[in-house]
């Protein structure tokens, strides 16, 4: 067996971390759906749960970027259809960003994004860094009318 044949896995567990991810975010839902049925008040998101959904959105982001980059030479169809979805999830990724600045922050004044500088601290710090570099990765391979259409 060759170096290369110990890399090749089976289709059944060619992606287990992605399927491993999945797993986890139906988990997550099936919690948040029993909390919500059980409580007559569920509790609303907080800034670390969408700090943390940022970080899967964005992080999906750039595995969708690079299957896209990947598929469009040899398919160029799908390549469109993928380059779709990219776009979508980034807006998806900036809702999320904004609703995070929404959220009452714990000092007064620290819910404002400002980009010129750099934010106060976790977790604006960290989604607020990580949007930032989603965004010039978006801008480097989208057009704003592309992101202005809406989802059909």
């Amino acid at each position: 067996m060759s170096p290369d044949d110990r890399d090749v896995l089976p289709p059944s567990d060619a992606h287990p971390y992605l399927r491993a991810a999945t797993a986890g975010l139906r988990h997550h839902t099936r919690t948040l759906t029993a909390q919500t049925s059980a409580d007559e008040r569920a509790r609303p998101a907080d800034r670390p749960h969408l700090d943390t959904l940022h970080a899967h959105i964005t992080a999906l982001h750039r595995l969708l970027d690079q299957i896209a980059e990947r598929t469009r030479p040899e398919r160029p169809a799908s390549g469109r259809h993928l380059a779709t979805a990219h776009a979508r999830l980034w807006q998806a990724a900036d809702a999320v960003h904004a609703a995070f600045h929404l959220l009452p922050a714990a000092a007064p004044g620290a819910s404002d994004c400002h980009p010129e500088r750099l934010p106060e601290g976790p977790p604006v710090l960290t989604i607020c860094q990580r949007h930032l570099a989603a965004s010039h990765a978006v801008r480097r391979k989208t057009t704003a009318a592309d992101l202005a259409t809406p989802a059909s």
